[in-house]
């Protein structure tokens, strides 16, 4: 059938990201942590978490993405 001819989805699979991903991220952690953080301690860490997760799908996403030739 066509289903043997298909390639199964079977576990995840890392796409590769921009270098501007993850300099956003880095910025976005640094403005949140000097100027959100001081005014605002709830939004301050909610951007800190978001932007720290966002470095670490950057991280992830250099180590495990294939490299296309």
């Amino acid at each position: 059938m066509a289903k043997d001819k298909r390639k199964v989805f079977k576990g995840w699979h890392a796409m590769p990201l921009k270098a501007s991903f993850m300099l956003t991220s880095m910025l976005g952690f640094l403005i949140s942590a000097y100027w959100v953080y001081p005014k605002s301690f709830n939004f301050g860490v909610s951007f800190m978490l978001i932007f720290f997760l966002m470095f670490v799908a950057s991280l992830i996403s250099v180590s495990k993405a294939p490299v296309d030739e």
